[in-house]
């Protein structure tokens, strides 16, 4: 394993709003493309004011469905995070390992319940 890298979440970003999936998608492809190549990663939230689900949805839950969760463990860090968006990430990142380990059946049963409105 390389040297850890830092990604700093504003810069990405261009501001202290991390409030669109788009950016998270932005976010998400910074770190995947470090993770395919067993690179270590820090993730720097420093200058962030708002963070909301849809961006850690989008930025890291979806890792959990490219990558092994061990892998993230051993790769990825957060860092310079508050108290209240801590628990937001874990949150979401539990919600991510959930629903690719039962992806078929959340998927399924979404479509029972929505059918083609979606």
């Amino acid at each position: 394993m390389n040297s850890m890298e830092v990604v700093n979440v504003s810069k990405i970003v261009d501001g202290p709003l991390c409030i669109s999936a788009e950016d998270g998608q932005r976010l998400h492809d910074a770190i995947a493309s470090k993770l395919r190549e067993n690179q270590a990663v820090v993730v720097s939230f420093q200058g962030i004011e708002t963070l909301i689900s849809a961006f850690l949805n989008a930025a890291i839950g979806q890792l959990y469905g490219e990558f092994a969760e061990n892998s993230i463990k051993e790769l990825l860090t957060v860092s310079d995070m508050n108290q209240e968006d801590l628990v937001l990430l874990k949150r979401v990142v539990d919600n991510a390992k959930t629903y690719f380990e039962n992806r078929d059946k959340v998927d399924s049963a979404w479509q029972d319940e929505v059918g083609d409105e979606e």
